[in-house]
């Protein structure tokens, strides 16, 4: 019998990031849009790792099946790393808006600004966790957005090693370094284990 894994996220980029994280495993990969909708738990984690199993719980328990859920944030240097566990939250109605607001608290700063990506994720299987892990990469923030790959932050996210922001590179370059793509490569080789 094939494993069934939930992807419990609605974000339509990152489910396209951990699918290919997750490529070649034995299991038949679901999403929180292929069962009943659900409400959203709320996210009061003091960290993305404590987000990241209460959310993997949470689905884990609403659907049944096997879950893995992240959570991710942006640590800027000069903001004492904020935004971090609030980046999605963080004031804007947009990622432009997002962006303006950073770069205004950004401007009484010395550049580099330098920053990191930070990923969690969390195994959960019948309410008991089973795997947790989580992944970074270091970069800083780039004078101004730039590129239209990607999504959310990836725009202002200069790596330098790329010479370019994720927002400019390919999914398939971006995969190779980022925090979610080393975070999921860490849960696919947990699976590889257990299956």
């Amino acid at each position: 019998m094939t494993t069934r894994l939930l992807i419990a996220t609605t974000n339509p980029g990152k489910v396209r990031e951990i699918r290919r994280a997750l490529e070649g495993l034995p299991v038949e990969l679901l999403t929180l849009g292929d069962l009943p909708a659900v409400a959203e738990p709320e996210e009061t984690g003091a960290t993305c790792a404590e987000n990241a199993v209460a959310k993997a719980t949470y689905y884990a328990g609403q659907s049944g099946l096997m879950t893995v859920a992240e959570d991710s944030g942006l640590a800027i240097d000069a903001l004492e790393g904020r935004p971090g566990v609030a980046s999605a939250r963080y004031p804007g109605a947009t990622y432009a808006g997002k962006f303006a607001g950073l770069y205004q608290e950004l401007a009484a700063h010395p550049r580099p600004w330098t920053a990191r990506f930070v990923c969690s994720a969390a195994v959960v299987r019948k309410q008991v966790l089973l795997f947790t892990t989580e992944a970074s990469i270091e970069g800083e923030i780039a004078p101004e957005p730039r590129g239209a790959n990607g999504f959310g932050y990836d725009p202002i996210f200069f790596y330098s090693p790329y010479g370019r922001t994720l927002g400019e590179v390919s999914d398939e370059e971006k995969l190779a370094v980022s925090h979610r793509g080393r975070a999921f490569r860490n849960v696919q080789e947990w699976l590889v284990t257990r299956l």
